[in-house]
């Protein structure tokens, strides 16, 4: 299997319902994560060219699109998802890495950011010129945090006031990305990471014991 990545356009949005259900089982097997997309919404980001999509000929390997907040003040790359089929191959860097190009060129000034629940995916962004941010530094529009709403999750991010939760916020922003060296951001990644999964235990233990051995 040889999976190639494309900036999507209308000619993808036949695969729109395949990604809602890719992104929708993976959150549920991981028992976190946002896991509903609306297949309308998917379709219009690949018509504006805000999507990245990855084929192995007819076959769906891939995605991630873009989502603009605060009038391009911040940009995010969301959806991320490899089919199970393409696992293991480095697809997802190479998705993520689209992605950020295609923001970086529709949006320079802009800052990019995400929230995930994965150490691949903070480590993809840390080699991106990412770094670990509270979630006050992320954008406040109201619809972006409405997003979380389909998570499991979300009451943790409630009662925290939207302050901290599960996830961890990443940015990169183009007037100070982190140019630390390789070797030092992937330390810094997962020592933050092991601090990450003891706040997560301690989460669920006080707001979700039931889900607790789902994130070990």
């Amino acid at each position: 299997m040889s999976a190639q990545v494309f900036i999507a356009t209308v000619q993808h949005t036949l695969y729109a319902q395949d990604i809602c259900d890719l992104i929708e089982d993976a959150a549920h097997k991981r028992g976190t994560g946002i896991a509903k997309r609306d297949p309308e919404y998917i379709k219009t980001k690949m018509k504006n060219g805000n999507a990245v999509i990855a084929l192995d000929g007819d076959q769906l390997a891939g995605f991630c699109y873009i989502e603009i907040w605060e009038n391009k003040k911040y940009v995010a790359n969301s959806g991320l998802i490899v089919h199970p089929d393409f696992r293991g191959q480095g697809l997802a860097k190479k998705i993520k890495a689209k992605a950020f190009e295609l923001s970086r060129k529709k949006y320079p000034e802009s800052k990019l950011f995400g929230i995930t629940t994965s150490l691949p995916v903070m480590k993809i962004n840390s080699d991106l010129g990412y770094k670990p941010v509270t979630f006050s530094e992320l954008t406040q529009d109201e619809t972006f945090w409405r997003g979380c709403q389909s998570c499991p999750n979300y009451d943790i991010l409630q009662r925290n006031n939207r302050s901290n939760c599960l996830c961890t916020g990443m940015m990169y922003d183009p007037n100070h990305p982190n140019n630390k060296p390789k070797a030092e951001r992937e330390k810094n990644v997962n020592k933050y990471y092991r601090w990450v999964k003891l706040k997560t235990v301690k989460y669920l233990k006080k707001f979700n014991p039931i889900n607790i051995f789902l994130s070990l």
